[in-house]
């Protein structure tokens, strides 16, 4: 029954697509919708395979635009072509943290999107509407997750650790056993350490698992200056050069899965598009992995995983507004995220779909992330609003200075404190 109205709802986005143009042999009408993505290469030909129906359908052709890796690179770089009012660029893919920054520069997609919003999550509409105005679509959700080897737990008799002390042993004790027994590039976990966004995703977690708020609470309250949040990052401090290597302070996303790809960590910190990844044929771990929530930090009894996920908005400088709006719709339709479900272990933002036998029997891990992601912890880009870039990046500055061993945590949060209640003053 789900799959049937999914498909019923795909061919109707189809249709729209094709209403696009109102004659679809005409060359004339034909346009080349540019999009511009960060996306790993394995999403990129996903995605230009997913697109083929919409391009015969409707005689447009999709230019696709590679970004950096780093979130923190591509935001600047968007921010600076709308700021110049880029006409080049249609489709913008953008982090679930943009849409308060960025909303003046997109189109308002209430009334093509008013049939299908309501098969989304509420809260993901929510968090791209600003003002009353969707200024994206959910293209897919994201809440990270603690990879493990199941091989290497079971080996050396070891239970999946249930809160970061436990990870921390228990790292450390089969990263020794293994390094003597001659596996001497093997690291106890794995994580992104680096001096970007993703650092503030990672901090989030631990702070927020440990009891000590999210930076900033939703009535702008700023709360990151607390013992539990010292306790938190000073914990994580003792991860370098001990079950993590000191590159981990350098790592991206990336970094991380290819130390853990290559069979060379036994926990990873990352998102869902690693397991597809991890599970491929050429990778060292098929077969020897599991997933599990984030764990709870000390006493605490709660996990917490950083609210994430990719949205598609129209910029509103774009001369091919009603064939972006078309491409956005058909990418963000139900046949379109099941197949990104499958191929990607992307998480869906479209509710149905996590009852969707296919997904639950070629991705299992989908179904399991329903109640995670939506008990995930967002970071206060609501709060902020406009600062929250700046928020971000003294937050992830004082983290990695705590990590690196410049100032304690309890130096480096004080200063932080002073630093957000500035830029609170100045307004947010």
């Amino acid at each position: 029954m789900t799959q049937s109205r999914n498909s019923d709802i795909f061919c109707r986005t189809v249709a729209l697509a094709a209403l696009s143009v109102s004659t679809l042999a005409s060359p004339a009408l034909a346009d080349v919708v540019t999009y511009v993505s960060g996306a790993p290469a394995k999403d990129i030909q996903v995605l230009k395979d997913i697109v083929k129906p919409w391009e015969e359908a409707t005689g447009h052709t999709l230019e696709f635009t590679a970004m950096p890796a780093s979130t923190t690179d591509s935001f600047g770089q968007y921010r600076l072509w709308l700021a110049a009012g880029n006409s080049d660029i249609d489709i913008y893919e953008t982090d679930v943290i943009w849409a308060p920054q960025l909303a003046d520069h997109f189109v308002d997609l209430s009334d093509a999107a008013a049939d299908v919003a309501g098969t989304h999550f509420p809260s993901i509409i929510e968090s791209q509407t600003v003002d009353g105005k969707l200024v994206a679509l959910p293209l897919f959700t994201d809440a990270p997750a603690l990879y493990y080897r199941k091989d290497l737990l079971e080996k050396h008799g070891a239970e999946v650790p249930a809160t970061w002390e436990q990870l921390t042993a228990t790292a450390q004790q089969i990263q020794t056993a293994e390094r003597a027994a001659g596996h001497e590039d093997l690291w106890g976990f794995v994580w992104q350490g680096n001096a970007y966004e993703g650092l503030t995703c990672d901090g989030l977690e631990w702070v927020k698992s440990f009891g000590g708020g999210q930076i900033v609470e939703p009535d702008g309250t700023i709360s990151v200056n607390n013992p539990h949040a010292v306790a938190a990052l000073e914990l994580a401090k003792t991860w370098i050069g001990t079950i993590s290597p000191e590159g981990v302070l350098a790592y991206q996303e990336e970094d991380s899965r290819g130390v853990w790809q290559t069979g060379n960590a036994v926990f990873m910190r990352n998102w869902p598009y690693a397991y597809s990844l991890g599970d491929s044929d050429d990778s060292a771990v098929k077969g020897k992995f599991g997933v599990v929530p984030l764990p709870s930090g000390g006493s605490s009894d709660s996990s917490a995983a950083t609210l994430g996920g990719w949205n598609l908005a129209v910029s509103k400088y774009s001369k091919n507004t009603e064939a972006a709006v078309s491409l956005a719709l058909f990418l963000t339709s139900p046949e379109a995220q099941k197949r990104r479900a499958l191929e990607l272990s992307r998480l869906p933002t479209i509710v149905s779909l996590y009852d969707d036998a296919d997904i639950d029997a070629q991705q299992p891990i989908i179904p399991k992330w329903k109640d995670i992601f939506l008990q995930a912890v967002p970071r206060p880009s609501a709060p902020t609003k406009s600062k929250y870039n700046e928020v971000s990046a003294k937050f992830w500055s004082a983290v990695h200075d705590t990590l690196s061993g410049n100032g304690s945590a309890a130096e480096n949060l004080e200063l932080l404190e002073i630093e957000l209640e500035e830029i609170k003053g100045n307004g947010w």
